[in-house]
């Protein structure tokens, strides 16, 4: 009989992870997870993951104040907030000389529950992250993953690259204990072929068989270079591309690859069919919507007094239901320029995407979200989920290896 997978879901929200793991195999089972809205009187994302898994082991607090109760596991996942993650010159020795935000949390409980995996979600600008020192803050992360006995992968993948109905691209980091060479045999594989061919994305999200030359480096963080994350974080300098590996001595290889694309379901497949309520129809402001997704040139004045035009090219209005959708949103409905505005399948009227169609382009049930939450919170809650069909997948290949 195969034996259970452990699975520890942190920053849970509406259960993505969970649902898509458990979509792979009935092998996953969540012993534990973590949901918390700081600032928030009620907690709607938690509510929605109760109201589908139940309360048993889903705690709704701080990390920072429940780390400590987080039990043996052996695949810890989190979609984490992206923030910043330089080190502080505090005085104090290595992590605890850090600013107190998420990934240190989540860097305590590897170190203390030591699970044979780690995946990870985020978006696709952590690689950049912050703009007055790019690639600072990943580098930092993939420096405490191997300081911690792990050999650690990268990939931003594109939903809709895949078959998906969304062009929403994250990057997904996955870690693997040196010791776990079932995985991959990270010890014994030109690093290279671990991003195109033979690592644990390329096998699950195949690839073209070439490495771009001209988009690639070979990066040094080991010890030797930096003797801490303190030394790291203050003289790190390095281009992270859409792929990558990390040796367990710290070497980096980083690559731009090209997918091998699956012609992607078109926005239009997941329009509602029957008739939609009328409070999700363009009834007015439509001069403020074409302003909005047109194209212009607006003068502005920098802090110093010099002038300068803030530009941005124009979008479809409506949106081209022919093609995959936009990444959705946190603020999805409003009234901005990054919300969608299709034409309705049955009347022909303008109309904003409804809560269902947002949960169907990540791969979620419908009314997933309608669990009493406000239909605000509905977009919000799928603006920040992840697309549930890549993790199934993701979880499909490691049952696989």
């Amino acid at each position: 009989m195969s034996q259970d997978i452990r699975v520890v879901e942190l920053f849970a929200g509406v259960g993505g992870f969970r649902l898509g793991l458990e979509s792979a195999s009935t092998r996953f089972k969540t012993v534990w997870a973590n949901q918390w809205e700081p600032n928030k009187k009620t907690q709607h994302a938690f509510d929605c993951y109760v109201e589908h898994f139940g309360s048993d082991n889903h705690v709704n607090a701080d990390i920072a104040t429940v780390k400590h109760i987080v039990p043996d596991h052996d695949l810890l996942v989190g979609g984490f907030p992206c923030q910043d993650y330089s080190v502080a010159s505090t005085g104090a020795k290595g992590i605890e000389g850090t600013k107190g935000v998420l990934w240190w949390e989540i860097r305590d409980i590897i170190e203390s529950k030591k699970p044979k995996w780690v995946l990870l979600e985020n978006v696709d600008r952590l690689l950049k992250s912050p703009s007055s020192q790019r690639g600072r803050d990943f580098a930092v992360i993939l420096r405490c993953l191997i300081d911690l006995g792990y050999c650690v992968e990268w990939r931003v993948i594109n939903a809709a690259d895949y078959g998906y109905a969304q062009r929403r691209r994250r990057v997904f980091i996955f870690a693997s204990q040196q010791s776990c060479a079932s995985i991959v045999d990270y010890s014994k594989t030109d690093p290279s072929d671990l991003v195109i061919k033979e690592g644990f994305f390329a096998q699950t999200f195949p690839v073209e068989d070439a490495v771009n030359t001209k988009k690639t480096s070979n990066l040094d963080i080991s010890k030797d270079k930096f003797k801490d994350l303190k030394a790291l974080s203050d003289s790190f300098a390095g281009q992270f591309y859409n792929a990558g590996v990390v040796q367990a001595d710290g070497s980096i290889f980083s690559t731009e690859i090209l997918p091998i694309k699956v012609d992607p379901v078109p926005l239009k497949d997941i329009l509602e069919e029957e008739a939609v309520d009328e409070k999700f129809f363009l009834k007015q402001n439509l001069e403020k919507w074409e302003y909005l997704k047109g194209a212009k040139k607006i003068p502005r004045i920098k802090p110093n007094g010099e002038p300068y035009f803030y530009a941005e090219g124009g979008m479809s209005f409506p949106d081209n239901i022919d093609v995959p959708a936009r990444t959705i949103l946190t603020s999805e409905s409003s009234v901005n320029r990054s919300s969608h505005v299709v034409v309705d399948k049955t009347s022909g009227k303008l109309r904003l995407l409804t809560p269902i169609e947002c949960e169907r382009l990540n791969g979620f049930p419908d009314n997933w979200t309608d669990t009493g939450m406000p239909h605000k919170f509905r977009y919000f809650a799928m603006g920040n989920a992840l697309v549930v069909p890549i993790v199934e997948r993701i979880g499909k290949q490691l049952i696989n290896v």
